[in-house]
């Protein structure tokens, strides 16, 4: 959405400069790799790790023993210690497959004034961030159509490259595209496409019983249509343009539709057993990285009946 009229100017450049009139996404990469990377080392120092019980050869931690577990399980000479029965647990240590797409439809360059930045700023560089932060964690990472699992410490370096010199024009949602039932997919898009895409493409993700986490990017405006008086509004990617006499008349309207929207997106991750989030491009990156990093694992977790804690969420989500 974009707006020409007193105060919508701003919006209408940028809607142009998403039709290819502006900066290129070469030319903003290095700012954004630099940006992620910061952010990346910010989280991972603040955080305590992903380790979890499973299947490896490093001893984890000692737990209580439960009625009904083997006896074999009880590690006899730490139990001889007190009046409890013990088990020796080991880490976790299989590498974990996360697919990362952040969309880069035309209609990701909008940015109002009300924006810290784009929402494709914005979601490469979660892209980005939450990939270096899954590869020190010790998970393999991939770019659906773009770039095959990997847990190269350069993985920023090998995702740039793969959207740089990728010269399809790709859709909003990731088509044609399935992850395996152990791996799980991180869509990062603005998710205004309608919803009977939105639900076509999220069954076809979900087809191998894989988990997902999907993230609506808006810009401020887009959300509080703070428009008034006379507003041409021009749709990015369909090129189409309406005139609002009196904008500040289709606000309670535009707020209904906007709100019964997103109802249909969470009764459909919901279904799914999937992670909806809502962030804005003027609240701090590191926020939905650090709830994005949270919910990662988790429905392999309850599959293997090995649940970490629930992690932060944010206030806008489901």
């Amino acid at each position: 959405m974009a707006a020409d009229g007193p105060g919508g100017r701003d919006e209408l450049k940028a809607t142009r400069r998403a039709s290819g009139a502006g900066r290129t996404l070469a030319a903003s990469l290095p700012r954004l790799i630099l940006e992620s990377r910061k952010i990346a080392a910010t989280v991972i120092h603040g955080l305590h790790g992903r380790r979890r019980s499973g299947s490896g050869e490093n001893f984890w931690q000692f737990r209580r023993f439960v009625s009904g577990e083997e006896a074999r399980r009880i590690d006899w000479r730490r139990s001889a210690r007190d009046d409890n029965l013990y088990v020796r647990e080991r880490e976790w240590e299989a590498a974990h497959t996360i697919w990362l797409w952040p969309d880069r439809s035309p209609s990701m360059a909008f940015s109002s004034r009300l924006a810290r930045e784009s929402k494709l700023d914005r979601a490469l560089t979660i892209a980005f961030a939450l990939g270096e932060i899954l590869v020190e964690a010790g998970e393999r990472v991939g770019l659906p159509g773009l770039m095959r699992p990997t847990g190269s410490r350069a993985v920023i370096d090998r995702m740039a490259e793969a959207l740089i010199h990728d010269p399809t024009e790709r859709a909003s949602l990731p088509i044609d595209f399935a992850p395996a039932s152990l791996s799980e997919i991180v869509v990062l898009s603005d998710l205004w496409s309608p919803i009977e895409d939105i639900r076509a493409i999220l069954t076809q993700l979900s087809s191998n019983g894989s988990q997902g986490h999907l993230v609506q990017i808006v810009d401020p405006a887009e959300e509080t249509f703070p428009y008034s008086g006379r507003i041409e509004f021009t749709e990015p990617e369909g090129g189409g343009e309406i005139t609002a006499g009196r904008a500040e008349n289709w606000r309670a309207d535009y707020t209904a539709r906007l709100q019964r929207h997103r109802d249909e997106i969470r009764a459909e991750t919901h279904r799914l057993g999937w992670s909806f989030t809502i962030h804005r491009t003027d609240r701090p990156a590191n926020e939905l990285l650090l709830a994005l990093h949270s919910r990662i694992g988790e429905g392999n977790d309850d599959a293997t009946s090995n649940r970490r804690p629930h992690g932060m969420a944010l206030g806008r989500s489901a």
